[in-house]
Order: structure tokens, then sequence, then C-alpha cells
């Protein structure tokens, strides 16, 4: 064995360090510095393994390799969540992982009911409990310990509308308990969240508000979006929310625009790049790299119900890229359940009728969507997980 002391290290021309190969063993009592540095300054085409520090999310992350690009380390081991049951082989909660919620699906009628599924089991979804009240086109978040739905429509005519936000834990079974409030009364946003803040974009407005997951209470305004807009496809990592602009007026046009926000500061959102096609009414989900944009419905021509998928990188901006297909074109499921390597799509429309297929796809994949499933109760839900790409 041998011992090096030495402040710095480095090779012949100071532009790298040396490599140690073999077993290393660092026997310090006090510590040691990785490279540091914010999300703007991520390096590239690292080998796979690299290790540095995110001044922006206060965490270490490591190279996944090029397509993948850098992920946080998780310091917070949580119980995966799911019954492990080896009976009713059927349901998706046989097995265990990140638990994904979906809210209030409008059909046959206005809904208070709130399912849940494992998103690494393929299988049926299962009864979670119910919100106080039925109601519609509710937007979702979820943070690692609590999800929420929040706002909605509550007749069916359309008139009426509530700024209500209302809560379960995701480790429980259960009805959900009043939470926070809305600045004002809204439906068919958009929803995203990191692990400290939640935020609230559009639902023909152009306001963009936000609370503290572990306070609840009054959401405050953070900024202002480009313009009036609804039915925003958000998404996440744990230091941006990224989201679809569809202009609000007049009604049911489409813009193909993406904005985003740094989640931790305040201020108007900035312009990210263009989705493939105009569209609105999609599908949306994100690992903590990569999100992706699906289904959804294009005014012109005139019903063109979409079964096509987008992806972007969070990280950075520019236009969206094509990803693949979903099992079955449909419009109007908000959200989606995600893990870090899976995307779970449930439910929707293609008017007149309803859709129960749940379909999923693999992140890294690159390739269409595959068969998860079966809703119990077909419809629009809007969905969330507790292990998506803000978290």
């Amino acid at each position: 064995m041998s011992e090096v002391r030495v402040n710095n290290l480095s090779n012949e021309n100071t532009t790298g360090g040396p490599t140690i190969s073999g077993i290393t063993t660092y026997s310090s009592s006090h510590f040691f510095v990785p490279p540091q540095g914010d999300t703007a300054s991520r390096p590239s085409g690292c080998p796979p393994g690299s290790l540095r520090f995110n001044t922006d999310s206060a965490k270490l992350e490591y190279f996944k390799g090029d397509t993948l690009g850098w992920t946080e380390i998780d310091a917070e081991l949580t119980e995966p969540l799911g019954e492990n049951r080896t009976s009713d082989l059927d349901s998706s909660n046989a097995g265990i992982g990140v638990r994904g919620l979906m809210f209030n699906a409008p059909h046959p009628a206005f809904s208070n009911e709130i399912r849940y599924l494992t998103v690494s089991t393929m299988g049926t979804d299962q009864d979670f409990g119910d919100t106080t009240a039925a109601k519609a086109n509710c937007i979702s978040f979820g943070g690692k310990v609590r999800a929420a739905s929040m706002g909605g429509q509550t007749t069916p005519s359309g008139s009426s509308w509530t700024n209500d936000v209302e809560m379960v834990f995701f480790s429980s079974t259960g009805n959900s308990t009043d939470y926070a409030t809305l600045t004002t009364a809204k439906k068919e946003g958009g929803g995203f969240a990191n692990r400290i803040r939640a935020m609230y974009v559009g639902a023909g407005y152009n306001i963009m508000e936000y609370l503290t997951i572990a306070e609840g209470g009054n959401f405050v305004d953070f900024g202002d979006m480009s313009n009036a807009s609804e039915q925003c496809a958000a998404m996440s990592s744990p230091t941006r929310g990224v989201f679809t602009m569809n202009s609000y007026v007049p009604q049911y046009t489409s813009q193909n625009t993406i904005e985003f926000v740094e989640i931790m500061t305040t201020g108007n959102s900035t312009d990210f790049g263009d989705m493939t096609i105009n569209r609105f009414a999609c599908n949306s989900g994100s690992n903590a790299t990569r999100g992706i944009i699906c289904n959804g419905y294009q005014p012109s021509p005139a019903g063109a119900v979409q079964n096509t998928a987008e992806f972007l990188t969070i990280a950075t901006t520019g236009n969206t890229i094509d990803f693949g297909d979903t099992t079955q074109a449909r419009y109007s499921s908000f959200g989606s359940c995600c893990s870090g390597t899976r995307m779970v799509v449930p439910g929707g429309y293609v008017a007149p009728s309803v859709v129960n297929t749940i379909d999923s796809v693999e992140f890294a994949s690159n390739a269409n969507f595959v068969d998860f499933g079966d809703l119990a109760t077909a419809g629009g839900p809007t969905s969330t997980s507790n292990g998506h790409g803000g978290l």
C-alpha cells in the first residue's frame, strides 16, 4: 500500500488530473470536495459515473451518459409503497415502488374518486379514497409525502369553478382533507412541483402561483406567463418547471410554444422552445432529465386527436424531438404517473367516447408506449406521483 500526501495532482499540461485505478481507499476523517457548479454549467461528454455538486439544487449528481445526462443523488431513503401481494395479480399494486394517484375522473358523471397504482408494476388501478366533492378538470401535484387535487369544475355546465385544494398522503389510503386555496377559482391549467414548492399555471389566465408544500395555506403570486393559457402540459426537474402554452382567446386555438421558470425564484416565465405540432389537452411527465408530451387535441385540421409523443431535455432550452406513439389517440387526461425510469398515462377521451387505457413507456427508450392495464373508471383524471422528476 502506498500513500500520497500532496495538495494538488495534475497532468503535464495542467489540463486535468491523473487516473487512479484499482481499489482506492480514502481514509481521511475530514472530507473531499467534488467539482461543483450550477445546472447551466453541467459539462457534457463525461465518462458515465462522473460526480459533481449542483449548487442550484444543493445535491450531488452523477453522469449517466449522453442520453440520460446528469441525475441527482437522492439521500432521502423512503419505504417503497405498494402492497407486495401475491394474490390479485391483475392489480398494479401487487408490486411495490413509486405510487401514482389519479383524481376526479369525470365519467359517467363528475366524480370524487381517487384511484392509485404502482408505477413499476403493470395492471389495474384500485380505490384510494374520495375527495370532498365531485368535480372535473382538476390539476394535481405530487410531493414526496403529499399529493393534491387543485381547483376544478363543479357543475357540468361549466359555470361554477372552485379554488379549493385537497390533499392526501401517498403512504396511506383514505379521503382527502382541505389543504390550501388557489388565488382564484380555476380549472384546466397546469401543475408541477419539486420537493419544496408546488405551482399552478394558466387556466385561462397568464397567472402563475405557488405555495410551500410543507405549509399549505394560500397560494401566492409567482409571476406571469407570456399570454393567458389553459390546458398546459406541465413537468419539472428539481430546479425547473416547464409547460406548454395554449391561447385562451379565441377559445380552442392552440400554440406550440413552451415556457419555463426556475421554481425556487419568482418572476415571469421564459421561452423554452416549440413543440413539433400545435396541440393542447395533452399528457405530460418527466424524470429529472427528460420531459415527455403526448396525446392531445390539434384544432386544425378540426378534430385531429393525437397519439404522438415528443420529448425535451429540461436542463436546456430548445424544440421538442419526436419520441414515439401512445397505444391510442386521446386528450384531456392531465398529467401522468412517473418514476425515474417510467411514465404511465391513464385514460382520456376521444369524443364522444371515454378511454380506460393505461399506457406506459421508459424515458430512455425513444420507443412506442405499451399497454399497462385498464382503469376501473374510464375518463380523464388528473394524475401525479411521488417519484416524478421534480423530486
